[in-house]
């Protein structure tokens, strides 16, 4: 009648990992945004695209409209591969993570100095590497010990 469910060798996943999640989700919305964005500017879904993307040895503005969203699309499947590792609790992903946060946020804070913030990101990678800092994340993850031993 009453069946005892199988206990898991695998850790129970933080809080602060589904939160860490959940941002990941927002960014991926703001990235797609970011990456389409300059392709709407120049008119290229709308029909009214009129020029050549290279012309006179070096990129026109449709060229870099699309060198941008071509970046800005390799970084959004660069963030579903690293959240779907980060979800399976794996190291690498929370290296992958952290370093992102790191330059993701260098970014935001140089383009709010320029004159054009993004609060939007920059509260997004502080809520990323808050909790990425935490203790019980690290030692999840094997980046910290739990017992104080050695780091695999």
């Amino acid at each position: 009648m009453f069946r005892r469910r199988k206990t898991s060798n695998r850790p129970k996943r933080p809080v602060a990992v589904t939160v860490i999640a959940a941002v990941m989700v927002v960014l991926f919305f703001v990235r797609l945004y970011d990456a389409m964005m300059p392709l709407i500017d120049q008119g290229i879904f709308s029909g009214r695209f009129s020029g050549p993307f290279f012309g006179g040895g070096a990129l026109t503005a449709a060229g870099w409209a699309l060198l941008t969203s071509a970046l800005y699309l390799l970084l959004v499947i660069g963030l579903i591969l690293t959240l779907m590792g980060f979800l399976r609790l794996r190291r690498w992903s929370w290296v992958v993570l952290m370093l992102w946060t790191c330059l993701s946020l260098a970014y935001a804070l140089a383009q709010y100095f320029y004159g054009q913030p993004n609060y939007l990101v920059m509260a997004s990678d502080t809520i990323i590497a808050l909790a990425l800092s935490q203790a019980e994340v690290r030692e999840i993850f094997g980046i910290r010990p739990a017992s104080g031993g050695p780091v695999p």
